[in-house]
Order: C-alpha cells, then sequence, then structure tokens
C-alpha cells in the first residue's frame, strides 16, 4: 500500500550550487508563508556561521503542501566534510533531486552524492540550477550530467531522469532550457509524478531507522527518522536496538513526544504512520543507525556505517601569558564538557582524552572544514583555549601503514595549469584526468589529505584567485613518503610587551607582519612570517632612543604596510609542527609551542649536538 498523499525527497548537489536558495522559493511558492511576511534569504541555513560563509552544515527538514500532497524536503550539505550526513539522509526520502550549476557541471560532491543515492535505487530528477548566469553552458552540462550518470552503472530508468532548467534565484523552473518558466510549477509537478509515494504497511508492527539526531537543550536529543511500517502513537512502549551491534540487549524507551514537519516548523502530533518522517524526543542516549521499534517484534535495520574520521587536532587549555583574560570559560572541565557535548550532536566527531595529561583532548573529524568550524562556533560562545595543527590519522592495512587519499578537482584559467600541476606533484599529488571546458581546464588529481594541509591559499595565489577547488574522501592507500609541509619561516616576538610603530617598521624588512601598532604580544607569539625556511627573532616593542638630536615625532614620517590577516583557516593552514593557535572570543594568536628562545632553540639542536 502507498501512502498517495505524501512524497519524501532530497535535495543533494555539490557545495554552492544552489540547494538552499532552491528550498527557499519551494516554500515561498508552497504557500508556507504568509502574503505579506517578511522572509530572510536561505532561510533554512538557520544558524550564523552557515550564514556568514554560504554553506549548510547540518541537514534540515521542512515540508510543504502542494495541493493535497505533503512534500518533505530535506536540504542536505554540499561540503565533503559534511558528506556522511547526506549519506544517511538519503535512507529517509524515495527520491532525490540532483541539483547542478549550469556554468561549473558536476563536480566532486555531485559524483560522490549521486552514486550514494544510485545504489539505493532512488529515482533521479536533475535539475540544471543557475540558468540564467551568465557563463552558463547549458547543453554542455546536460551531456556531463548523462555521462556521470552512465559512469555511475545507472539503471536505463535513471538515465531517462527528467530534466528541469531552474533558477533557484528567480524562483522560475521550465521543461526545455531554450524557455525562461515563470514560476516552479514543473518541478512540482515532476515530483508528484515521478518520485514514488512512499510504501506504507500501517498493520504491521512499528519499525523506524533513526537517519538524522536533532539536539535541543531543554529536551536533549531528538530522532529523526521514517517510519518504515506500522504506526507509532504518543507515550507508546519502544525498543531501541541496532544492526551493527546484535550483542546489545534491546533497549526499552517510552516515545514521550513526536513532531511531524510542517513548512519551518515541527507540529507536535499524538500519532503518526509509516511513510512520515517523524521527530521523537524522549531516548536520553540515541544514536545515528539505531532502530526504534515495537516491543513485540525487534528487528534492526541495516544503515550505511558513519565514516571513520580522517583527521585530528588536540584542543588542549590556554597556557599563554595572555590565558584568562577574554574568554567567558576557560577551564578544562569546561573544555571538557563542551567537546563531548558537541559529540551529542555531530556523530561523526570522537573526542579522546589524552594520556598521562588531564588538560588536552584529541578532536578526530571528517577534514579541516568541519574542525574549524567546531573552533568558530566554540571562539563564539566565549571558550579559549589551544588548538594543535591538524593530523591525518592513519590506518594498518595488511600490515601496510595506509593514509586517507583525497579526490581534488581543480577548475583553473589554461595558463595557470602548469604551476598547480608542478605544486600538486610536489605534495604527492597524481594528476589522473585533465579535461578542456571552453578557455579553462579541468584537472582531477589523487592527493593525499595531507599535501592539502596548507594548499589553498597557494592555489588562490597560483591561479591569481580564478581558480576552483574541491576535495572528496576517496579511499586509503600505503603511505607515500615525507612531505615538505611549509616552506617558509615564521617571524617570532623575542619579548613580551605592545608593539610600536618603530620596532614593526624594522621587522616588516624581515617578511610579511600579521599584526599592526598598539597589540599586545609575548615573547614567542608568532608576529609574521619570513620568506626563508628557518624562523627569524624580532623585537617589535623595540622603541627609539630619544637624545637632543632625536626627536620622538619623526617617528610618524615611519610608513608601515598593511598587516596580513588571517582567517581561522588561514592560521590552521598556516601552523607549522613547532606551533600552536591560541584561540579566544576577540583574538587568533599563533604562537610557539615552546615560548622561550633559548629553550626552544635547545629543543631543536640538542638533539643534533647528542648525536655528533
Amino acid at each position: 500500500m502507498q501512502n498517495e498523499k505524501l512524497r519524501n525527497v532530497a535535495i543533494i548537489a555539490h557545495v554552492d550550487h544552489g540547494k538552499t536558495t532552491l528550498v527557499d522559493e519551494m516554500l515561498k511558492q508552497g504557500g508556507v508563508y504568509r502574503e505579506n511576511q517578511e522572509v530572510v534569504d536561505r532561510v533554512m541555513d538557520s544558524n550564523d556561521l552557515e550564514r556568514e560563509r554560504g554553506i549548510t552544515i547540518l541537514a534540515k527538514n521542512t515540508a510543504i503542501r502542494y495541493g493535497d500532497t505533503k512534500i518533505n524536503i530535506v536540504d542536505t550539505p554540499g561540503h565533503a566534510d559534511f558528506g556522511g550526513e547526506v549519506e544517511r539522509i538519503l535512507k529517509m526520502v524515495n527520491g532525490v533531486i540532483l541539483l547542478v550549476d549550469a556554468a561549473e557541471g558536476p563536480m566532486p560532491q555531485t559524483r560522490f552524492v549521486l552514486s550514494r543515492a544510485l545504489e539505493l535505487g532512488h529515482r533521479v530528477i536533475v535539475v540544471v540550477n543557475k540558468i540564467d548566469r551568465p557563463d552558463q553552458r547549458i547543453h554542455e552540462v546536460v551531456d556531463e550530467v548523462l555521462e556521470l550518470l552512465m559512469d555511475l552503472d545507472a539503471t536505463p530508468e535513471q538515465l531517462d531522469s527528467p530534466m528541469l532548467f531552474c533558477s533557484g534565484r528567480n524562483g522560475t523552473a521550465s521543461y526545455s532550457p531554450d524557455v525562461v518558466g515563470t514560476d516552479l510549477k514543473p518541478l512540482f509537478d515532476t515530483i508528484l509524478e515521478y518520485i514514488p509515494a512512499p510504501e506504507a504497511d500501517v498493520d504491521a508492527p512499528f519499525q523506524m531507522l533513526v537517519s538524522a539526531i536533532d539536539y535541543n537543550e531543554y529536551v536533549g536529543r531528538m530522532a529523526i527518522g521514517r517510519i518504515e511500517r506500522g504506526t507509532l502513537k504518543q507515550n507508546q512502549e519502544i525498543m531501541v536496538c541496532n544492526y551493527h551491534d546484535p550483542d546489545a540487549a534491546p533497549k526499552k524507551a517510552k516515545a514521550v513526544s513526536m513532531y511531524e514537519f510542517e513548512g519551518l516548523a515541527k507540529n507536535p502530533v499524538t500519532e503518526s504512520t509509516a511513510g512520515n518522517i517523524i521527530c521523537l524526543s524522549g531516548i536520553g542516549d540515541i544514536t545515528i543507525g539505531d532502530t526504534i521499534c515495537a516491543p513485540e517484534c525487534v528487528e534492526p535495520l541495516p544503515f550505511v556505517k558513519i565514516s571513520a574520521p580522517t583527521m585530528e587536532m588536540t584542543f588542549s587549555i590556554n597556557d599563554s601569558p595572555y590565558a584568562g583574560r577574554e574568554g567567558k570559560f576557560v577551564t578544562s572541565r569546561q573544555l571538557r564538557d563542551r567537546l563531548f557535548r558537541e559529540t551529542l550532536k555531530d556523530v561523526s566527531l570522537r573526542v579522546t582524552e589524552l594520556e598521562g595529561s588531564t588538560d588536552a583532548f584529541n578532536v578526530a573529524g571528517r577534514g579541516e572544514m568541519s574542525l574549524s568550524i567546531l573552533i568558530e562556533t566554540m571562539r563564539r560562545e566565549g571558550y579559549e583555549f589551544q588548538v594543535s595543527p591538524p593530523r591525518v590519522l592513519y590506518q594498518m592495512i595488511d600490515g601496510k601503514k595506509c593514509e586517507p587519499i583525497e579526490r581534488l578537482v581543480c577548475d583553473v584559467p589554461q595558463e595557470y595549469v602548469g604551476a598547480v600541476i608542478e605544486k600538486l606533484g610536489s605534495r604527492k599529488g597524481d594528476l589522473a584526468e585533465m579535461t578542456p571546458i571552453g578557455s579553462r581546464m579541468k584537472l582531477e588529481f589523487l592527493i593525499p589529505a595531507r599535501g592539502l594541509f596548507g594548499y589553498r591559499n597557494e592555489f588562490l595565489t597560483d591561479t591569481k584567485g580564478e581558480g576552483i577547488m574541491a576535495s572528496v574522501f576517496d579511499s586509503y592507500a600505503p603511505y607515500k613518503g615525507e612531505l615538505a609541509r611549509r616552506n617558509t619561516g615564521s617571524l617570532v616576538a623575542s619579548e613580551t610587551g605592545t608593539s610600536i610603530t618603530y620596532g614593526l617598521f624594522n621587522a616588516q624588512e624581515r617578511g610579511v607582519l600579521f599584526i599592526g601598532a598598539g597589540v599586545d604580544v609575548y615573547e614567542g607569539m608568532v608576529v609574521g612570517q619570513s620568506p626563508k625556511q628557518e624562523d627569524i627573532t624580532v623585537n617589535v616593542c623595540k622603541k627609539k632612543q630619544l637624545t637632543n638630536m632625536r626627536a620622538s615625532g619623526s617617528d610618524d614620517a615611519l610608513r608601515l604596510v598593511p598587516p596580513k590577516q588571517m582567517s581561522l583557516e588561514q592560521c590552521l593552514e598556516f601552523l607549522a609542527d613547532d606551533e600552536l593557535l591560541e584561540v579566544t572570543p576577540k583574538n587568533l594568536r599563533i604562537r610557539k609551542t615552546i615560548l622561550n628562545k633559548e629553550l626552544r632553540m635547545k629543543a631543536t639542536h640538542g638533539n643534533k649536538k647528542v648525536l655528533q
């Protein structure tokens, strides 16, 4: 039996191809808002970081009514670091809308999410988005999508997927690339016609797979999933079990409160039937992949295992001379509680306490992006702490040390191809494919994840800001040998105090400065970048000795080059192995692990003397 009044669909695409903007328009035209209601853009990106960066971090559920049919829509993240979310979300839906940018065409994440959808046998509606871009190449992109479907062994039915041409920003869709639509009606009609209604066996015992987790300060963890069969009533007794943990005894629980999605809100309901996507609270330690069943029929459902983290960083309490000045939460207990609380929300994150230390914690995640978002979120909440440079996690496979390999796609103007290939070659990258697209070139590499640390800045410099790069985890491969991390050194402050124009003027001849005048610095803090490979100690607090021949006023004539402002990601990419990043709500300071210059020299050169 099918529930014809219901459709469950996910929107999948590469980062920045316009998923959230399209959902915005679907909500507007699906009658979710009042006529005169003021609405923010990208309403589904609810947290500040998502808005600022223009990316979706967490999958969001919403629902609209089209005629008398309810369409549940899941807006998924496009960034590779949050790919784990996408794989599991696909379990909840019966079909996907694949969004492809009319200029960029299919990108690595498009390939990754599409392959997952095809494996599950989902029907696909291909939407070529942003057709109003001046550099659109609709007809070529259509061919590229068909090639991709053939590459991924799509079934004849999937190859025959309907194609629509949209402008998410203008809220228009049409069946032909040469016709500009007036609204999204063609998209809604295609969803109803082509995406199958969910199978709904209402009389069978209740069963539901948890595909996502929401977290609320008041009710704790909330399980989100699609009811596979049966009916769930409020306060019903339920059992929780897990397919990948067959030895664990099923746990008893109670369905305290249930919600169905309606527009942007969660509506409390007392009963929900098979096929619906619901949100359920009242089970404390529920996690993604658990199956909730009726007590009389405990059958766990298989699910996509959460992929193991590939990268880790050490978070520790701040022990710099300026510790505790700017943060609200500075103790190791507060840091520990916050990190473990994050694992309740983000299941791909692992936090372990460092052996022999109570002040440091290893945090492992899917990539630099996901870890930097955690750092930025904690910083805004008032936490003060230090982080180490990111490290990749190795695995032993058949007795060999293996490392994570990323599939990197670069889209660059042709004149910069040589520079990109040379740089990636020195970082142990193998060129897998090279495709010309108009005046640009699309390069595909297989490169160790550690080879990408600190590369984004170089890439933007080499391509004069015109290159686009994106990567997605590919596989584990045998260790490829040593890599040079950074070919520049640091300018390190030699004393504690406040930076002064005179000292900075002398220091700027040695490299690029990160700070201006009037900034508090301490011994061992990194104040700039040296063009040479070794570190240079500089005194930025140096004052001019005044005599009756030297007037203090002539300092005004000293011209300082504006300092280089570094974002959080740039700071993490810049870190050398013997450096840490001090993160406070107001400042990001790079510092040496050993602040004192003599002790630092002994640590570096002491070992060499012993060997001689």
